[in-house]
């Protein structure tokens, strides 16, 4: 067998057994397997803060060479989102789900073995591969296979999952750093990962009927282009289960955009940029490079930027689309976005350090820290359900932008222990539940519908760069002023940007 061959053989998606496929609540089985990878991004989100003084000690390694563990994870993320979304149309979504979850486990295996920090944050950087692979696949697969009648339940069983893996993965890594080793915060991941792989391949409705044409295939990777040629009219043959058509009722992929050429200049300026910033906090936070390093960067980060806003206006598929980026509500709502997601992983990643620097153990802190993403899941699911029904999602988000602001700054002035920051992480965490899903929810509003996947390709990016701020941002407070003054300072800061959250927010016309 040639190697075109192989990979054609590979790359083929196989049906469903005829009496899954058959049966009429399949599409809920598929539901369920996309909860494994929707479950196993947030839990890697969540867990790893809890790692980190391990590391440190294990590594003998600063706090500012220690949180490129995540941050390396959430700059990968935000690179691939986009390209990866481009293939999996090119290739097959369940190709690329699949291999996601391959992935991950092997860079999991991987980074729970590695010898020293450097390799450590490479398998990271390689995990960031697989979780890319996943959650560019992960809505598109269940709008695949759902009935129109169950998208919104379905969606929501996603999004409750999520808040489970964000929610466990504080406790869960207190216990396994404190019980077993800080390894087996990697190597858990490994059977859910062989897990997901098995019941993808036989629970996952297929989304190509057969091998991606090849020629076509490697004439677009090598050129960049993910459509016809310009002025050409897309064509996209008729959405298939494994028996033919999609059974009425059941909701159609969505189109890929048609004409011009990947945006990969804008890519490399966005990884640019978004690297040289948070190399410059790390390097103001301590990481051992020369005194004049985080000057430059901080230059560097400004020039690609600047850069970046120029590529996107001229490019015929820009990966930030200014077009949309410009409608009213749209520009605000990323920014909330972002700033919900810093709120959310600061204390996450601050919290720990504050807990265990006034002698609380790691497993209890981890315990306590639970209640900041618990509560959030809560909010997200059913919050809802205790707030007028007559509030629109202005006024939840502006509720939760206050309810999170109260809570950062209860945890900013009261005594650090485990009991005194219970009631603030409870309230910051309920209160970013009600913000964040309603902000996403008029983001969306305000794009027009052929343009929901790039509108939501950038609220993917919104997310993970406010994670990768909450993430750089506590380690800079307590370099410059000590944990208990720079966390103080942190959580003061961090109070003041949920204020400013909540003067973003403002109604939108539906696109």
């Amino acid at each position: 067998m040639n190697a075109t061959a192989l990979a054609a053989r590979l790359l083929t998606e196989r049906p469903r057994p005829r009496g899954i496929a058959g049966w009429r609540h399949a599409h809920w089985l598929a539901v369920g397997t996309v909860c494994l990878g929707a479950f196993l991004g947030q839990l890697t989100a969540s867990v790893t803060a809890l790692v980190f003084p391990a590391l440190g000690r294990h590594f003998d390694a600063g706090f500012a060479a220690v949180e490129w563990v995540a941050l390396a994870y959430l700059l990968v993320l935000v690179a691939l989102l986009a390209p990866v979304g481009w293939l999996s149309d090119l290739i097959g979504r369940k190709t690329m789900y699949l291999g996601g979850f391959a992935v991950f486990a092997l860079a999991s295996l991987g980074a729970g073995c590695a010898g020293s920090l450097g390799v450590l944050v490479a398998c990271r950087a390689v995990q960031a591969v697989g979780g890319a692979m996943m959650q560019a696949n992960s809505v598109a697969l269940v709008a695949r296979g759902v009935p129109e009648h169950a998208m919104r339940r379905a969606l929501g069983i996603q999004a409750a999952a999520q808040g489970l893996g964000l929610a466990l993965g504080p406790s869960l890594g207190g216990l396994l750093v404190e019980h077993a080793s800080w390894r087996w915060v990697f190597w858990i991941n490994v059977p859910i990962g062989v897990l997901g792989i098995l019941a993808g391949w036989f629970l996952l409705p297929r989304t190509r009927t057969g091998p991606p044409p090849a020629a076509s295939t490697g004439q677009q990777l090598a050129a960049g282009t993910g459509g016809p040629p310009a002025g050409a009219t897309a064509r996209l043959p008729a959405p298939r289960t494994e028996d033919g058509p999609l059974a009425p009722g059941v909701a159609s992929p969505p189109a890929t955009a048609s004409g011009g050429r990947f945006d990969l200049a804008g890519l490399l300026l966005l990884t640019g940029s978004t690297t040289a910033l948070l190399l410059a906090l790390s390097t103001a936070s301590g990481l051992p490079l020369p005194g004049w390093a985080a000057a430059a960067l901080l230059l560097a980060a400004a020039v690609l930027a600047l850069a970046l806003v120029r590529q996107e206006r001229r490019a015929a598929r820009p990966i930030l689309a200014p077009g949309l980026v410009n409608t009213p509500g749209v520009r605000s709502g990323l920014v909330v976005s972002l700033i919900g997601y810093l709120l959310l992983f600061c204390p996450l990643v601050l919290g720990p350090v504050l807990l265990t620097g006034v002698g609380v153990p790691v497993a209890r802190a981890g315990l306590v820290i639970t209640l900041l993403p618990a509560a959030f899941a809560l909010a997200a699911t059913v919050g809802g359900a205790l707030l007028p029904r007559g509030w629109s999602d202005v006024a939840r988000c502006r509720a939760g932008a206050v309810l999170a602001g109260a809570g950062l700054l209860l945890f900013a002035l009261l005594p650090v222990s485990g009991a005194a920051v219970a009631v603030p992480l409870l309230l910051a965490g309920y209160g970013l539940g009600l913000l964040l899903p309603a902000n996403n929810a008029l983001v969306m509003r305000a794009i027009p519908a052929q343009c929901s996947a790039v509108g939501g390709g950038m609220v993917n990016m919104a997310r993970s760069l406010g994670t990768a701020l909450g993430t750089a941002l506590p380690v800079l407070g307590v370099h410059l002023a000590g944990p208990a003054a720079g966390g103080r300072t942190v959580l003061l800061a961090l109070a003041a940007v949920a204020v400013a959250a909540v003067a973003l927010t403002r109604p939108v016309r539906q696109a």
